[in-house]
């Protein structure tokens, strides 16, 4: 007999069409549309206050929409909330612990029947030495990484991760990237909360921009690059020869937009990412490699603060973001 967990096979695991919640007089989620498919890891981005807690807390179950639908697994997280709560792993940001447990009865406390071979997470996330250790004494890393083997514990189709890294230091959150990854590696479906740019670049397949809880944008990290965040430029410097016979041959180089010089008098290359391979080719071709290039590449930060910061007209519908959310 097939358990609850094989008889779903959608390969759409989240699935919210024209989600809003306002508390008061303030709108949290706006009309919000968002898909999850099985084995991606999904970033949620935006500012504080752009409606992402609040849209995971809908999905999960733990707030109740005032219009739109949300469905997990094909299940409605309030209407079937104990299956939902079943096949849902979290970490949300009011995720804590007692400061006096131990990993161990933390584990044992939070299991269930179905709950997976605990030693094998504890030993994939590193905490073979700490089973015995308080959670208080531990340091941030080591929190977050119980909180993952938590939200792993029961064997979920769906693991929420909100503001994962928020107050770590450097160290401690590439150690937190690095469980993450495995999840990733693993096939496992997770829906990542953050405003931390570089973490979602890192982790991310794909990501969902919001603001004012209404999304903005979607698609890949180099695709949200691409559409936002500007030219890439290669500039160097030349020493003597034809200025303007280089300048023209330039502008022929695939991939390259315009050419010109600087008030320094360096050569300023501007085109899309692929043009910095095609310039550099170029320049091997003639034998002119100069010792003083420079690249400056488009990131995902720059893409996602002009979108974040530079954009009021209403959001996209989801027939308009179609491409971009499948």
């Amino acid at each position: 007999m097939k358990t609850f967990h094989e008889t779903i096979t959608d390969p759409e695991v989240v699935r919210v069409r024209g989600l809003s919640k306002t508390y008061g007089n303030r709108v949290a989620v706006d009309g919000l549309d968002l898909d999850v498919s099985a084995g991606e890891v999904l970033g949620l981005i935006g500012a504080n206050g752009a409606g992402k807690t609040t849209t995971v807390e809908c999905i999960q179950g733990l707030r109740r929409p005032d219009a739109g639908t949300v469905r997990v697994l094909g299940l409605d997280p309030v209407r079937d909330a104990d299956r939902v709560r079943r096949l849902v792993g979290s970490q949300l940001q009011s995720s804590a612990l007692p400061d006096r447990l131990r990993v161990s009865e933390a584990i044992e406390l939070f299991s269930t029947r179905s709950a997976r071979d605990a030693d094998g997470l504890v030993e994939r996330f590193g905490l073979e030495d700490k089973l015995r250790s308080s959670f208080g004494s531990m340091s941030g890393g080591e929190q977050q990484r119980v909180f993952l083997v938590l939200a792993l514990l029961n064997r979920p189709r769906l693991v929420i991760l909100d503001e994962l890294t928020q107050g770590l230091d450097p160290a401690a959150r590439r150690e937190v990237w690095s469980s993450v990854a495995q999840l990733r590696d693993a096939g496992t479906t997770v829906l990542l909360v953050t405003h931390e740019l570089d973490e979602a670049e890192v982790l991310c397949d794909r990501i969902v921009a919001v603001r004012s809880g209404r999304v903005l944008d979607a698609g890949t990290p180099a695709e949200l690059v691409a559409r936002h965040a500007g030219v890439a430029t290669t500039r160097f410097g030349i020493r003597d020869g034809d200025t303007d016979g280089l300048v023209r041959a330039l502008r022929s180089v695939s991939g390259v937009h315009d050419v010109g010089l600087d008030p320094g008098g360096q050569v300023a290359v501007r085109g899309d990412r692929s043009s910095i391979a095609h310039v550099g080719a170029w320049l091997v071709s003639r034998g002119a490699i100069p010792a003083d290039l420079r690249v400056d590449v488009p990131d995902l930060e720059a893409a996602l603060l002009t979108l974040l910061d530079g954009r009021e007209e209403p959001a996209p519908t989801a027939s308009d973001l179609t491409g971009a959310l499948r």
